[in-house]
């Protein structure tokens, strides 16, 4: 009876939690530089007295790297990050059949640092014991804080930086498809690619929890002192 009324209450109230956490830090790293990286090259070629066309290339050239790059990436930190988990997750197990004791005296543990009493406390320790299963995603979340990763997290993390990577890239690179004149096509550039930051760095405060409008303003700053460092440090060789 009890059991069926935390149920109820449990299907009355549902709590509103943002729970695409890593797709949206996958977006983020994608798009972050993806508008920076190839704004930077373009101003720098730009400030080099490329012409649209040579900036056009190198930043489609630039592009599709970056988006190879930067997807292997995060498809090899994903893939550490589950076989990082495997390891502990096999070692916890063999702790388990080995030292039960032990690990049984590291359950107590954590739950009296959750205030929790012995005699409060000792139940739950039996029963962990009597089921495995549990006793090990217990440890494997508590003692070691890890959280089993989505066996396709590794693929889908290389794919959303990737694709996000292209689309932030294309952004800075869209006035030199139609302004064959570099010094104004940069000037387009400028202008189009900042405002894609600040509307970027808007919706990461908003997902993230920051303050949007500080980040907005912090995301496009640092585009364009990457911007103005990459045409600055162009002048200069060439001057």
């Amino acid at each position: 009876m009890a059991r069926e009324m935390d149920e109820a209450l449990l299907n009355q109230h549902k709590e509103k939690h943002f729970t695409a956490g890593e797709i949206v830090r996958d977006i983020i790293i994608g798009v972050s530089d993806g508008l920076t990286v190839p704004f930077a090259l373009a101003a720098g070629l730009s400030g080099a007295n490329a012409s649209s066309a040579v900036i056009l290339t190198a930043g489609v050239a630039e592009v599709a790297a970056g988006a190879i790059s930067m997807g292997l990436g995060g498809y090899l930190a994903a893939k550490s990050e589950a076989d990082h988990y495997m390891r502990e997750l096999k070692r916890e197990q063999d702790e388990i059949i080995a030292v039960p004791d032990t690990e049984a005296a590291e359950v107590a543990e954590i739950l009296s640092e959750y205030g929790v009493e012995p005699h409060e406390y000792t139940p739950v320790v039996n029963a962990l014991r009597k089921n495995p299963k549990a006793w090990l995603d217990f440890m494997m979340k508590f003692e070691l804080g890890l959280e089993k990763p989505d066996p396709k997290r590794a693929l889908q993390s290389a794919m959303t930086i990737a694709i996000a990577y292209i689309v932030g890239g294309l952004v800075p690179l869209f006035p030199y498809m139609f302004i064959p004149t570099a010094a104004k096509a940069v000037a387009a550039s400028v202008v189009v690619t900042l405002i894609a930051l600040l509307v970027f760095g808007y919706a990461k405060g908003h997902f993230t929890g920051n303050r949007p409008f500080m980040s907005a303003l912090q995301t496009a700053f640092i585009g364009a002192i990457a911007s103005a460092a990459a045409f600055g440090m162009a002048k200069l060789v060439q001057g």
